[in-house]
């Protein structure tokens, strides 16, 4: 594959996205040392990693990068507690990490006498980040960590996986082809097809591109919208989301009153209305600003409606954009069935 990326990120979690083959894995090695650019530069917090043109490169041990990768790859004769630390002993590093918080943030504390056959998918996931969190990294790199695991062990994982993303104090490099985890997770999202990187750049901006389709799979195209919880009605499981200009209803979120979410909005599950409309059981409609209609053929269009500072995105039929005389800058209402709303995709911002 000709391989040509680029991207910049800050703290936090960076997500490369892209279909089987773009070369996520191509690239994450090259980051780790594993695999040798033809030409060009890599750097981490200010250290240079590789530079063809200095003649840098940068030993593997010397990059302080950890790496789980989609299998745990734990040493099977070795109890949980000798695995998470072999690492910090191989590595003869003292690290300052220290091994009782890393135990608490992952739940690992009863199971640390037991081997790796006795523990599930996703407990031997939490060993292995846990393992490459105390050997020291200046970079953390998961090479899609949940990808050999079913659904519900990944719904397991995903809360720790919350937890890690904001208390690791170190970068995050999450591979992933599951825009599900990439819009629960990251802060900056990388977008890699063919070996090339088209876009990058904060996530709720990036999955409002339209001209991303392609590279990002237009079925699961959607928004990432950020609100404050301000009430929470327990007589009717309903949880109220402060967006900015508007207020889900949303059931069954396991939020408190205060707390700063995020959510995911499909934009196959957005209708929009010329009007207001009433009778109706949707219990989320709010008006918002037509900013961009997409020019394609086939059957569908992809519309952006602007809510104050966020981004609503829906995907109707180009019929409906015509019968409604819809167009940049028109008011619409904006509907959402609160069952819609991905529910798994809350997190703290």
């Amino acid at each position: 594959m000709d391989f040509q990326a680029r991207f910049e990120s800050e703290s936090g979690v960076t997500s490369l996205f892209g279909q089987s083959g773009a070369g996520k894995t191509t690239l994450t090695n090259m980051i780790a040392g594993l695999v040798r650019p033809a030409s060009g530069r890599i750097s981490l917090g200010g250290t240079v990693l590789f530079d063809s043109a200095k003649g840098t490169n940068l030993p593997v041990q010397q990059r302080r990068i950890g790496h789980v990768f989609q299998d745990a790859r734990l040493f099977p004769h070795l109890s949980v507690k000798s695995n998470l630390t072999y690492a910090r002993w191989a590595g003869r590093r003292s690290g300052d990490r220290n091994f009782t918080e890393v135990v608490e943030l992952l739940g690992l504390d009863t199971l640390l006498q037991r081997k790796p056959a006795t523990l599930s998918g996703g407990e031997k996931q939490r060993v292995a980040i846990g393992r490459a969190l105390l050997s020291d990294p200046r970079l953390l790199i998961m090479d899609e960590p949940l990808a050999s695991l079913d659904q519900a062990r990944r719904n397991d994982i995903l809360p720790y996986l919350d937890r890690l993303c904001v208390d690791a104090g170190i970068p995050i490099l999450y591979v992933s082809h599951s825009i599900e985890e990439v819009a629960r997770l990251s802060n900056t999202l990388v977008i890699l097809s063919d070996g090339r990187t088209p876009a990058f750049g904060p996530v709720a901006e990036m999955l409002t591109r339209t001209d991303l389709g392609r590279a990002t799979g237009r079925h699961e195209a959607g928004a990432l919208v950020h609100g404050k919880v301000t009430e929470v009605d327990e007589n009717w499981g309903l949880t109220f989301v402060d967006i900015g200009g508007a207020v889900l209803q949303i059931p069954d979120l396991a939020a408190r009153r205060g707390d700063t979410v995020r959510l995911r909005i499909r934009a196959r599950d957005v209708a929009l209305a010329s009007e207001p409309p009433k009778g109706l059981s949707i219990r989320n409609a709010f008006p918002a600003q037509i900013t961009s209609i997409s020019e394609e053929t086939g059957p569908y269009a992809e519309i952006l409606c602007a809510l104050e500072e966020q981004t609503i995105r829906a995907r109707i039929t180009r019929a409906s954009v015509a019968d409604l005389e819809l167009a940049v800058g028109k008011e619409v209402t904006v509907l959402v069935k609160s069952v819609a709303i991905d529910r798994r995709q809350r997190n703290l911002v």
